[in-house]
């Protein structure tokens, strides 16, 4: 009686953790359609020159969050089924799938925390090839790029240490912002960079916790399933006339 109130309670907590990966997988989607085409990063991606690796950051971002996406939509129906059925293979599936997302979670909260400053440093060079072009006056095309990011930041070049504007600023920047406080896009830049690192990072850990959750239940239930039928097999006789 003990066991199967256990087996119950586990299967209950499974259905629920399921219901929340899914939503966790939504999540994930939704981020990673605004990092691929919210307007501060598509701007940058569009600015952007072969050499910088930013535009590779941003498709690795993309595609590595279309599929965790996919795999943890994978694993809560997985497991939904596999608890409704009591299927060993399907719960055996669902752990493979949560463990797939562990590990490359694992991996890319290390390169997070080990290569924290790469893409902040790939934006803002972004920016400084795009401000030293038009400073050079070597394309009047720039020129309109540079304001675009103006307006998309809401900034106004770069910060003078004499605390003035030069012409590239008056041109390139709208009026409303030209002598205002916040006028140095490379810290704007680095400021928004940041709330969104810091938006990842809560998510990331999130779904570590819920996948490292959901393999402890997806185990216990595939011993329970499997100890069960075994115990179910051995306990039928056949009884032949003779």
């Amino acid at each position: 009686m003990g066991r199967r109130h256990w087996v119950r309670t586990t299967k209950c907590q499974l259905l629920v953790t399921s219901l929340f990966v899914m939503l966790l997988g939504l999540a994930v989607t939704i981020l990673t359609i605004i990092t691929r085409y919210g307007a501060h990063f598509s701007i940058i991606s569009g600015v952007s020159s072969e050499a910088n690796p930013y535009r590779i950051f941003h498709n690795v971002a993309f595609y590595s969050g279309i599929c965790l996406s996919m795999i943890l939509v994978l694993a809560a129906l997985l497991s939904t089924v596999a608890t409704v059925r009591e299927s060993v293979c399907l719960m055996a599936m669902g752990f493979f799938c949560f463990a797939i997302v562990f590990c490359a979670l694992i991996q890319a909260a290390f390169w997070r925390y080990t290569n924290n400053s790469e893409v902040e440093d790939a934006m803002m060079d972004v920016y400084d090839s795009v401000y030293e072009e038009v400073r050079r006056n070597l394309s009047s095309f720039r020129r309109q790029e540079l304001a675009t990011i103006h307006e998309t930041f809401l900034c106004c070049g770069k910060q003078s240490p004499f605390g003035e504007t030069g012409g590239i600023e008056n041109e390139t920047c709208p009026s409303e912002r030209i002598g205002t406080a916040r006028e140095d896009c490379l810290q704007e830049i680095q400021d928004f960079l940041k709330k969104h690192m810091d938006f990842v990072s809560a998510l990331l850990i999130i779904t570590i916790c819920f996948m490292v959750y959901g393999m402890i239940l997806t185990s216990f239930l595939w011993f329970s399933i499997h100890f069960s039928n075994n115990l179910d097999r051995k306990g039928k006789y056949i009884f032949r006339e003779t």
